[in-house]
Parts: C-alpha cells; sequence; structure tokens
C-alpha cells in the first residue's frame, strides 16, 4: 500500500478458481464404476491444468502478519465453460458432467429437481423458488440426461417435468471442494490481510466514492479486507455520514439515532460523550447483533489530544491463539454479559451474553465483542472459572495494547474514517475540552447491506454474474 492509497485487488470469481477436481460424495464408498470415471476425468482435467498453467500461469500472492503466507498459481479461464458429456450414475444418484477441459463434475438428483429453472419451479423475476419442499421426491431418479444443440444439460424426470440448466450455472454450483470454497470466497470475501502498527492507512477521496463505481468497489473490497480505509475531502457540515450511507443502502438505526454526535456532554449517556481516554472496544456489544461497519466523519478536532487509536482485532486473536492457546479458548468459549441503559433517540435497557472472540465452525475468527465500558458487573460464570476468564481476557487486551500491534492517527475536519466494527478494536487519546471543542459524526451499517453493494458494483464493475 504505497503512501496509502488503495491497492489493486484481484477481482476473484468461482471460474477462476473452479476446480479441475470430480466431486467425492461424503461418507459413501464410490463403486468401481464411479472410480473409474473419477480416475479419467482427473487424468485428462491435471493434463489440461498443465498445459494452461504452462502457459498462462497467474501467481496470486496475499500478504499476512501471523499467517503463513497464502500463494496460488491459478491458470487463466477464458470464456464459458462448455458441456463434451453428461450421464446419469443411476446407482450413486449423482448426474456426472464431463467439461470441454476433461474435467468433471457430479451433482446429486434431488439437488437438481430441487433447483430447477423452469418456469414453474422458479420465479424468474425474483431468482426465488416456486417449488414447495413437500411436492419434491427427494428420493428421485432421472429418466433421460441428454445435452441439447445449446449445449444445455436436459433432464427428463420420472414424472414427465423437463429441467434444463445452462453449463456455466452448473459449473458455479460443482460440489468439490474446492470449487464450493473458492464460491464462498467470491460470495463472502472471507480473506483477511492481517496487519500490525506498520499498517499505511488506505485512503480514497469522499467525492469519488460518491460518483464513480469503481471507486466505491475499492473503497468496499479494501474495507472488506483491511477492515479500515479512510476518506479525505468530505465537507466539513454534519450530514456526509448519511450521504455516504446512501452510497450503499440505509444506516443502521440504534438506540443512540441513524447519526450520532460524538462530543464531550455535560451528563453524557455514553463515556465516549465525555473528553476522557477511551480504551480500545468495538462498538455496542450490548447487542446481540451489534452493528457490522462504523463511519466517523470530522467535524472539529481538539486543539490538544484527542488522536484515534486502532488495532485488527483479527490479528490479535490469532496471536492470543498462537501464544497463549487456553486463554484463546477460554475467551471463544465463555459468554459474559453486556448492558447499556440510558435514553437518547428513546430510552433504552439492552442486554446481552456474547463471547469475547467468536469463531465460526472451521476456527476462523468472525468477531470480536469488547467494550469494557459496558461490560457488566453480573458476570454469569461459575466460580471456578471467573479467575480463568479475567486472567485471559487481561492477556488478550495486554496484547492489544502493546505498540507494534498499535496504530495512531490524528483525524483532521473533513477526514471520514470507515471501518469494520466487528474487526477493529478503536479507541482514542483524551483531550482538553476546552477552547476548540472536539466534535465527530458517526453512523452504522450491517455487513448485510455493505456486502450487498460491493457485489452489485462488482458486476457492474466487472460484469460477474
Amino acid at each position: 500500500m504505497m503512501n496509502g492509497r488503495i491497492p489493486p485487488l484481484p477481482c476473484l470469481t468461482a471460474e477462476r478458481q473452479l476446480a479441475s477436481h470430480c466431486y467425492t460424495p461424503h461418507h459413501r464408498c464410490l463403486t468401481f464404476r464411479m472410480l473409474y470415471s473419477l480416475a479419467c476425468c482427473a487424468s485428462r482435467g491435471a493434463l489440461q491444468v498443465l498445459k494452461e498453467a504452462s502457459r498462462t500461469s497467474r501467481l496470486i500472492t496475499v500478504p499476512r502478519f501471523g499467517h503463513q503466507t497464502l500463494a496460488a498459481a491459478l491458470p487463466a479461464i477464458g470464456g464459458r465453460p462448455g458441456v463434451r458429456q453428461a450421464r446419469a450414475l443411476d446407482h450413486e444418484r449423482l448426474l456426472q458432467v464431463e467439461w470441454d477441459d476433461g474435467t468433471c463434475s457430479f451433482y446429486p438428483f434431488t439437488w437438481l429437481r430441487d433447483n430447477c429453472q423452469c418456469p414453474l419451479c422458479t420465479l424468474q423475476t425474483a431468482q426465488a423458488r416456486s417449488l414447495l419442499l413437500t411436492d419434491l421426491d427427494v428420493h428421485t431418479g432421472v429418466d433421460q440426461v441428454q445435452v441439447n444443440e445449446s449445449n444445455k444439460v436436459s433432464i427428463t424426470w420420472p414424472d414427465q417435468h423437463s429441467s434444463e440448466f445452462e453449463p456455466d450455472w452448473l459449473k458455479k454450483r460443482c460440489f468439490s471442494p474446492e470449487a464450493r470454497q473458492a464460491r464462498q470466497e467470491e460470495l463472502f470475501l472471507n480473506e483477511r490481510d492481517f496487519w500490525d502498527s506498520g499498517l499505511q492507512i488506505p485512503t480514497v477521496d469522499f467525492e469519488e466514492v460518491l460518483h464513480d463505481d469503481k471507486a466505491a468497489l475499492d473503497w468496499l473490497m479494501t474495507l472488506r479486507r483491511l477492515g479500515i480505509v479512510y476518506l479525505k475531502g468530505a465537507p466539513v457540515e454534519q450530514g456526509q455520514v448519511a450521504r455516504l450511507s446512501q452510497r450503499i443502502g440505509y444506516l443502521r438505526l440504534t438506540f443512540y439515532g441513524h447519526t450520532w454526535q460524538v462530543q464531550d456532554k455535560p451528563m453524557a449517556n455514553n463515556i465516549a460523550y465525555t473528553s476522557g481516554k477511551l480504551s480500545l472496544h468495538t462498538d455496542y456489544p450490548a447487542l446481540h447483533h451489534p452493528p457490522g461497519v462504523q463511519f466517523l466523519h470530522c467535524l472539529q478536532q481538539a486543539q490538544q489530544g484527542g488522536e484515534s487509536e486502532v488495532v485488527d482485532g483479527f490479528h490479535v486473536a490469532e496471536l492470543l491463539r498462537r501464544e497463549h492457546p487456553d486463554a484463546f479458548n477460554t475467551l471463544t468459549s465463555l459468554r459474559v454479559d453486556f448492558t447499556d441503559t440510558g435514553s437518547d433517540y428513546c430510552d433504552f435497557s439492552v442486554q446481552s451474553k456474547n463471547r469475547i472472540i467468536d469463531v465460526d465452525n472451521d476456527g476462523r475468527v468472525v468477531r470480536i465483542n469488547y467494550n469494557n465500558a459496558t461490560r457488566d458487573s453480573v458476570l454469569d460464570l461459575p466460580l471456578n472459572q471467573v479467575q480463568l476468564f479475567y486472567s485471559s481476557l487481561k492477556t488478550f487486551v495486554e496484547l492489544m495494547d502493546q505498540p507494534e500491534n498499535l496504530v495512531t492517527y490524528r483525524m483532521e475536519p473533513g477526514d471520514l474514517v470507515t471501518f469494520d466494527n466487528w474487526r477493529l478494536l478503536h479507541g482514542r487519546k483524551s483531550y482538553a475540552s476546552h477552547g476548540s471543542l472536539r466534535h465527530l459524526e458517526g453512523a452504522y451499517l450491517d455487513w448485510d447491506e455493505v456486502m450487498s453493494r460491493l457485489r452489485i458494483l462488482r458486476k457492474a464493475v466487472h460484469g460477474d454474474s
């Protein structure tokens, strides 16, 4: 990231990563006939991939802090996939599709019938399934399979209902582990680039993001991968976080309103509305579904102090996993109480139980829930786990506060920072409240809305379907 500018990101599509690998049914021994089919397809596919890779391979390297470097040589795949032949494997209840490049994919009969694309089974205007599950024969066979003149796979079912499937539609939904992983990455962009104090926060022009699709796409792609992007040149007046949100969709309403003013306020109903130091935290773990993305726009900065601090919570969580595995296991297993009570947009009394570190089924860190100010005095843990919890949390916080993990920056009027509230922990140094009154305007969005806009922009810019 030279000069903190947004770097070009590879446009990853499922086709470019879809496998030259055959489907292997889980928890089932393959018959000799299917093993033979797999072997034939795999050998032809491997030869084709090697030929392609020797001519036009592209090396994609993803730098990581705290992770092993990932490198993948992917053969460039151009054009639409073509079907060489398709046939039913009745015993395994699978459709085998052999592609023009010699590779094979396998599709369960039941899945194919469930996803028939005809107007009777799918509402085309909404791309939504019309076929009721009560009408689906989950043990269906097939009557006939053929590849028609349009190179579509045509299936006639025992009840004489017909289905047609486009080759690229099928290819995107290949069941091989590699193809499934590639498709999930294209849909959700789960890969992250971790960082430490050496990060130069990527910067983009505020007006460009508002008016240029490619600039907006670069912004959201980088926000997803790095967790933070700085926008420069916003007008120094309230309402700009709302304008920026309209580029995506709409704001997340909370008990503090659609937008909120971070100032030193008398009778403050939130610790952020004081001039004191804010320790590193995520916003709103007192909700069971905290906001995913946060905007902060600087309207006026304090004369002394008020610098912002951020840390990559995913990076620090991985450090904790590696260096203090017992503490990591504690914070990913114990659920602790958070609370927030007061009156703003309306009066509120919220209560949640969250793990400090959330992981998915694969053990990947997906969300940090930590705000020391709203961590409740109610601690619903057995006596013998209380000390373990405190020791583990203290270890995690000490890792966050290490200078090598912390990035400090100072916002000036017109600066607008956007960041991943599920990943980054942010804080603020104390400031003098006399003289120039520090004033930031903030707002929240959810990741569902942000990712929706990212996919739409990616299609507009790159033509991805």
